[in-house]
């Protein structure tokens, strides 16, 4: 599904983090997240595009 969204519970089983470090990622605007009726939400497809530019940006301090 093109359009899928995930829950924070999806979100930190993903990611193997605690449901309350997600929450306050999406609260603090780390992640591409937004509410539905006070609930977060991400879509599958933002949440992937993050996690690129997330693995990017750490194999990039890691070079010499």
């Amino acid at each position: 599904m093109a359009d899928e969204v995930l829950t924070i519970q999806e979100i930190a089983s993903l990611l193997k983090l605690a449901d309350k470090t997600v929450y306050s990622m999406a609260q603090g605007g780390e992640l591409p997240a937004f509410k539905v009726r006070g609930q977060w939400r991400v879509r599958r497809a933002d949440f992937e595009a993050w996690m690129e530019r997330q693995a990017q940006r750490t194999n990039r301090s890691s070079e010499p």
